[in-house]
């Protein structure tokens, strides 16, 4: 049945297609555009626009992330490790952690020069991200913007155990240095500073020295409340949640619409029957690292034993479809906290008394821990000579190619985090916070596909590739021992939560446990023998999961190189169709994705619109 023409079509509403729907849409109120979305709305959900609330949405029965079981892994200890992706309006940007922290330059000037990509470099991008954002930390920093839609502060409260990390950086870490903007993209490996602190008294924040929180509201920054809700677009932009994409439907080989169904977990008493609507301009696909994919594959665009175990009729060979699949591997190691500081615990349990503490503070100033997530402090780690020797040989290699040359390159994100994130049924603690890192640039390729070319919403055949790098056990290994060095220094350590480390055999001056008190600052470091490296690395397995940045399963590269799309987005083999969200990136980027998911939203829109002989000036 059909359900209308428009001029545009994009199929799935998360980060990136929001942006591009509501670009232009407000940039030319002629432009009939479609807007289709698996999940539902997010208007003025408090679930959404308090920041503090996100890991309500990483509940076992959420309807706002769909959960990714990817294949059981020699690597993890025959573990099937579990990736969610938001699955609403506004995608990942509705449901994030809010970490603002942006990718090295040398990152995007990878996707330009190593992949092949012009107009990709971070001279290329610098001036979106400048044009995305309200920065509201500083005034005049020149990487940064300050009349955008998206709003960077400190947010509206930070917890002690940041302003602790940083008081034991300045002792306890004297080889690196400090800056007053982590995220300028030009330099890593410093802690942040507010301007006009010295490092001995280093106050409040570091490699994640932003939130994306407004500061006068306390709201989140996500892209539906900045670029789609109440701006008058309802004339020209039509959007459909609880409707999933099955297929891009071709004439030839040119995109002239879609085939879309409701979903069952939104609209439960929907027909169940196949819509469809056509595009008399351009179709975008914009599902993200694994609903694009999956569409493409649907749609007979991949490789032809995917499509031919599936029976789709293969339109384009492309091989490069679901492949590339990358994520930063994490680790939030737990730590017992004493009670005189704050955590989100009771928020992220969803306390009802503790929200309502909270919440006259927030509606009426825009503060308080609703208005913040729990990380207050980090660093993006390059490692020293001494650490490279703990590493050892199995990174070498890969130092001295992609990390030796390129100074603003980190190797791990490392900061803390003032809660507990895992299973609270499994622990007896009242508070707790983390010290965690994962890794920047992981080594390991997965895949994402499909198991069947009718059912939108079965299972896929995903292998993330965790610890298939040869060099990330042991990178792993350094995050643990450095990360338990800081965390046992801070002044709120009360002991490790003992579940959640390693079973480190009996009579180990390693093993975990409670104390009193933390050690000196100048107490000397904990010694591993042998057998505790191998209860470590027993644990990173059972331990180490997604970062929620899953990407690159529809590759930015040349078509001979396993690329999907070429440098304005195009999908190879076809016309009329783009894909346009965290999938395209060629490499991985040493930050949390958001920033760069926005960059590519606004770079496609900006391609798209210059393609259709609109302006986006001033929009």
């Amino acid at each position: 049945m059909s359900e209308g023409t428009y001029d545009i079509i994009v199929a799935g509403g998360g980060t990136c297609g929001c942006i591009i729907a509501g670009r232009l849409a407000a940039a030319d109120p002629n432009l009939r555009i479609l807007l289709i979305e698996t999940g539902p709305p997010t208007h003025n959900d408090p679930l959404h626009v308090q920041p503090a609330r996100y890991l309500y949405h990483l509940r076992p029965e959420s309807t706002t992330v769909r959960f990714h079981v990817g294949q059981q892994s020699e690597a993890l200890g025959g573990r099937s490790p579990v990736v969610p992706c938001g699955q609403c309006l506004g995608g990942g940007s509705s449901v994030n952690f809010t970490m603002y922290t942006r990718a090295a330059a040398s990152d995007y000037d990878d996707w330009a020069n190593l992949y092949g990509n012009p107009g990709w470099s971070s001279a290329d991008l610098l001036p979106l991200l400048r044009e995305c954002e309200t920065y509201q930390l500083e005034p005049g920093e020149p990487t940064h913007g300050y009349s955008g839609p998206l709003k960077v502060s400190r947010g509206g409260f930070s917890a002690e155990v940041g302003q602790q990390f940083l008081d034991v950086a300045a002792a306890y870490d004297k080889t690196r240095g400090y800056t007053d903007d982590a995220n300028a993209l030009f330099e890593c490996d410093k802690y942040g500073v507010s301007r006009g602190h010295e490092f001995s008294t280093l106050t409040l924040l570091t490699a994640s020295p932003g939130i994306w929180i407004d500061a006068k509201t306390g709201h989140r920054s996500d892209i539906p409340h900045h670029y789609i809700y109440d701006r008058g677009l309802d004339g020209n932009l039509r959007i459909l949640t609880g409707y999933s994409v099955k297929r891009v439907i071709f004439e030839g080989n040119r995109a002239t619409g879609v085939e879309y169904l409701a979903n069952p977990g939104v609209h439960p008493d929907a027909e169940a029957r196949l819509l469809t609507a056509t595009a008399r301009k351009l179709v975008v696909v914009s599902a993200g690292a694994f609903g694009s994919p999956a569409i493409l594959e649907r749609s007979g665009i991949g490789a032809a034993r995917v499509l031919t175990k599936v029976g789709v009729q293969q339109i384009v060979d492309l091989p490069g479809v679901g492949e590339n699949y990358q994520d930063h591997q994490v680790i939030f190691a737990p730590y017992v906290s004493s009670d005189d500081v704050h955590t989100l615990d009771g928020i992220v349990a969803n306390d009802q008394a503790e929200i309502a503490k909270w919440t006259p503070e927030w509606q009426e100033k825009g503060t308080g821990m609703l208005a913040d997530n729990g990380i207050d402090a980090g660093i993006k780690l390059r490692p020293t000579e001494e650490d490279l020797r703990i590493i050892g040989d199995s990174f070498t290699k890969r130092w001295e190619e992609i990390y030796l040359p390129v100074p603003d390159k980190p190797v791990l994100w490392m900061g803390t985090l003032a809660l507990f994130p895992g299973d609270r049924s499994t622990v007896s603690v009242n508070k707790a916070f983390c010290v965690g890192w994962y890794i920047q640039h992981p080594s390991s390729r997965g895949h994402v596909h499909i198991v069947s070319s009718e059912d939108v919403h079965a299972p896929l055949d995903f292998k993330p590739g965790y610890l298939e790098g040869p060099d990330e056990l042991a990178l792993h290994k350094w995050g643990y021992k450095l990360t338990r060095e800081f965390a046992r220094r801070l002044p709120c350590f009360r002991g490790e939560l003992v579940s959640n480390h390693p079973s480190f055999p009996p009579g180990s001056a390693a093993a975990a446990g409670q104390h009193p008190a933390p050690v000196p600052v100048s107490a000397p470091e904990l010694e591993y023998t042998p057998a505790d490296d191998a209860a470590l690395e027993a644990y990173i397995r059972q331990a180490v999961g997604t970062a929620w940045h899953s990407m690159g399963t529809c590759a930015m590269k040349p078509r001979d190189r396993g690329g999907v799309v070429d440098p304005k987005l195009n999908v190879y083999g076809v016309e009329g169709l783009k894909v346009t969200d965290i999938s395209i990136c060629p490499g991985n980027v040493a930050a949390n994705t958001y920033s760069t998911a926005v960059v590519i939203g606004e770079k496609a829109a900006t391609i798209i619109a210059e393609e259709l002989g609109i302006s986006l000036k001033d929009v």
